[in-house]
């Protein structure tokens, strides 16, 4: 995939799609000093809120409306989000599917899957694991495969939330958490450097960061808090020219910044994320990206599938 191959109006062309199946996500404009940063304008989309509980779902949706579906359904390997939006999205359009997921994959995403009616195979330690599992069995039944990032109709869907976010207000700089690219790659071929795009990764699963120290996709270290959402191993062979074209720089942020950030997000606005839905934040709050005065931020707060709250009868 090169920039050309993904424009804002093939993004409005998806979102137009999928509109009747996704939700507008809110956003939520608060002064930075209530994160215990210098105080500045901040916007939070908080696309957590969406259906099956981050982004993903639009993604899928674009997906399953804009591509042929054979009998045998859809297969789909995930840390959980991708495999819940999946799940998800076949349920509403009555496809069959079936989700491969790593045994890293929290209860949370795991339950959201099974409830969704999708057929559910956990195995390997990894979402690479998860994956060659699912390409197998592609070959075998003939089922159409929905990649969680590397895949145009993906990226295509998840460029929705930039042209939402333009919509809804205005920012100079957007934080974004990343995995295996999508997100980022369709937000930056939305925005197409109209405005500066920071990609966030946890410090133990620098996926982007290795491959533009290498000046293209390399291998690299899968671990940390959020290894379940942002851990791929490595960024997307089709996503990377685009991210490369339009990303301003990438930032690095520990488990403890992670954690933090959620714990910030929970008490400043009772908003509870997974860890890899608080990374972009957790920039801001760790001070590894540092706004010039009067800087419009906003940070994506890209997913809440964590089972970290439990409502028990008493």
């Amino acid at each position: 995939m090169n920039d050309a191959t993904i424009s804002a109006a093939d993004i409005r062309d998806a979102y137009a799609s999928i509109t009747p199946h996704i939700r507008r996500t809110p956003v939520i404009e608060v002064d930075a000093a209530d994160f215990g940063v210098a105080a500045a304008p901040l916007a939070l989309k908080l696309e957590l809120l969406q259906h099956a509980g981050s982004f993903k779902a639009r993604g899928a949706f674009t997906s399953l409306l804009k591509r042929k579906i054979p009998s045998a359904g859809v297969v789909a390997a995930s840390g959980g989000n991708h495999g819940a939006a999946v799940a998800f999205a076949a349920m509403k359009l009555k496809v069959p599917a079936k989700i491969f997921v790593p045994s890293i994959a929290s209860p949370a995403k795991i339950q959201q899957i099974t409830e969704y009616g999708a057929q559910l195979v956990v195995g390997g330690e990894r979402y690479s694991d998860a994956l060659a599992a699912s390409e197998a069995w592609v070959a075998s039944s003939g089922a159409m495969p929905i990649h969680a990032f590397d895949q145009r109709e993906t990226v295509l869907g998840q460029g929705t939330v930039g042209l939402e976010f333009e919509e809804q207000t205005r920012i100079d700089t957007l934080l974004v958490a990343v995995g295996g690219g999508g997100l980022i790659a369709g937000l930056a071929a939305w925005y197409a450097g109209r405005i500066k795009i920071i990609a966030v990764e946890p410090v133990k699963a620098p996926t982007l960061a290795r491959a533009l120290e290498a000046g293209r996709p390399v291998d690299a270290e899968a671990g940390g808090i959020a290894a379940e959402s942002l851990a791929p191993r490595r960024v997307g062979e089709l996503v990377f020219p685009v991210i490369q074209r339009y990303v301003s720089q990438s930032v690095l942020v520990s488990d403890e910044a992670i954690l933090d950030a959620q714990r910030r997000l929970w008490t400043t606005l009772r908003v509870v994320a997974e860890p890899g839905g608080a990374a972009a934040l957790a920039a801001l709050t760790s001070s590894e990206y540092v706004p010039a005065p009067g800087e419009r931020v906003g940070v994506l707060i890209c997913g809440g599938n964590t089972a970290i709250v439990n409502f028990k009868s008493h």
